[in-house]
Parts: C-alpha cells; sequence; structure tokens
C-alpha cells in the first residue's frame, strides 16, 4: 500500500454515535485541571472532538465567573454534558434537563454511581435514568459496569453507546477485566467506549487493541505530571492501538518459532 493510499485509508477510519462521524477515538474530560487553559491546551493535543462536561462542576453558563466556553469552544468541539456527582436516577434526569435547557446538548452521557468510596455505578438506578432519558428524546451515552448483561441491556434499550469502565473512576489501574470488555465488544452494535481507570498511554492501547471503538479519560491526563505531554501520549496510544487491532497481533505460541528460515543452513 502506497503511502497516500494509508493517508485514505486512516481519513476513512472512523466511527458513529447518535450520527455524528468522528475521527478522533479520544474523548477528554474537563475537571480536575490547574486552569481552563491548560485543559483547552491538552484537549488541543489530545485532538479531542468531544469534552464530557460535569454539568454539576463545570461553569458553562454563569458569565460572571471564568467559563469553559471561553476556552474551549462548542462550536468546534462536541460538549458532552454528564452526570458525575448523581447517585440517583432522578438526579441524573434533573441534571440533563437543565443542561439541555441551558446549552441545548442532547447527546448526554449518564452515569449514576452507587457510593462516593468506590464511584462505582449503580446498574439499577442507571437503568432507570437511561428509560426516563431516551423516552424523553435524550441521545444516551451510557457509562456502566463491565458486565456484559447489563451492556446488552443498555444497549437493547437504546442507548447510543456502551461504556464500560476499565477501573475505578480515577483509580490509574488500567483494564482489570479485559474478557468481560471483550465479551461486550463482540455482542454490541453500537460503539463501545472503555470510559474510567486508564493511567497511562498503554492502558489506552490496550483498550483499542481489545477492539474498543475509542477511550474517555480525565484523570490520566489532568492530574500527569505535564498534561499537555501525557494528551498527546495518549492520542498515539489510541491511534496506535486502533491500528494494531486492524492489522491483527500474531498468535500467542507456547514455544519458540524461529525468525529465520531453516531451509539451507550450512
Amino acid at each position: 500500500m502506497t503511502e497516500a493510499a494509508k493517508s485514505i485509508e486512516a481519513d476513512e477510519d472512523t466511527f458513529e454515535v447518535a450520527g455524528r462521524k468522528l475521527k478522533s477515538r479520544l474523548i477528554v474530560g474537563t475537571g480536575k485541571y490547574k486552569s481552563l487553559a491548560e485543559n483547552a491546551a491538552a484537549v488541543e493535543a489530545a485532538g479531542a472532538e468531544i469534552v464530557t462536561v460535569a454539568v454539576r462542576r463545570v461553569n458553562v453558563t454563569n458569565p460572571n465567573e471564568p467559563m469553559l466556553v471561553d476556552y474551549i469552544d462548542p462550536k468546534k468541539i462536541i460538549y458532552l454534558p454528564n452526570t458525575a456527582g448523581c447517585y440517583t436516577a432522578e438526579d441524573a434526569v434533573r441534571t440533563l434537563r437543565l443542561a439541555r435547557e441551558a446549552g441545548g446538548w442532547n447527546l448526554v452521557k449518564l452515569e449514576v454511581l452507587g457510593d462516593q468510596k468506590t464511584l462505582y455505578p449503580d446498574m439499577v438506578e442507571t437503568l432507570r435514568a437511561a428509560d426516563a432519558l431516551l423516552k424523553d428524546g435524550f441521545e444516551v451515552m451510557v457509562y456502566c459496569s463491565d458486565d456484559p448483561i447489563m451492556a446488552k441491556k443498555l444497549e437493547d434499550m437504546g442507548c447510543c453507546a456502551i461504556m464500560p469502565l476499565a477501573a475505578p473512576i480515577g483509580s490509574g489501574l488500567g483494564i482489570q477485566n479485559p474478557v468481560n470488555i471483550r465479551l461486550i465488544i463482540e455482542q454490541a452494535k453500537v460503539p463501545v467506549l472503555v470510559d474510567a481507570g486508564v493511567g497511562t498511554a498503554s492502558d489506552a492501547a490496550i483498550a483499542m487493541e481489545l477492539g474498543c471503538d475509542g477511550v474517555l479519560m480525565n484523570t490520566a491526563i489532568a492530574e500527569a505530571k505535564d498534561p499537555i505531554r501525557m494528551a498527546r501520549a495518549m492520542k498515539l496510544a489510541v491511534e496506535a492501538g486502533r491500528l494494531a487491532y486492524l492489522a491483527g497481533r500474531m498468535p500467542k505460541k507456547m514455544y519458540a518459532d524461529p525468525s529465520s528460515p531453516l531451509a539451507g543452513l550450512i
């Protein structure tokens, strides 16, 4: 394949979420940064086309305080309101209805947490909230446990993307259950994005090598010693992992297999 053909192939390797065609498979957050300016620089370094915004914590409507929209242009970057900090279906639904009123956002990220210690998703409340939001016309990307059965239920309900955790939010532990992630990917007909628990570039690459359509992260970039450099590393890791998945890795073997042919040895 020529370099021109490779370039065309890369440009055509897109995926869709609720009818939105995306080239970047890396979604980044807007929390924990030292400043909004640093956040904006990280988004640019990551090449992200979507940023997720905690409606309860990030100022997007009060002009009397520094506003995220002054640093990250919502006309150029898709804003994905999320329900971080919500522990009941009612709170999550109310939060996203307010977000839609404030900014007209219909594509949303749902997360309903079980407790403050683990920040693990409460799947009963998540299912309740997803049902209410879908009936209300929202396009729901949903954070969930790495349970293939729950993931399938959410997809069957009509969620437009399934987002299983790699590990607890903010832990940086990387993918703890690759078997379940693979099962979720194999059965899904909508995009699957690993969300939460990524710590470094190799974690992002592994997620993509498993066949994920994308990766969402916040803490891994924001709490790095050099967030801008880490954002760039994550961009490259996601791209490398995607290419490796498309290329198809060699099979693992129990014994050595010589790289050079044995025929014709003296």
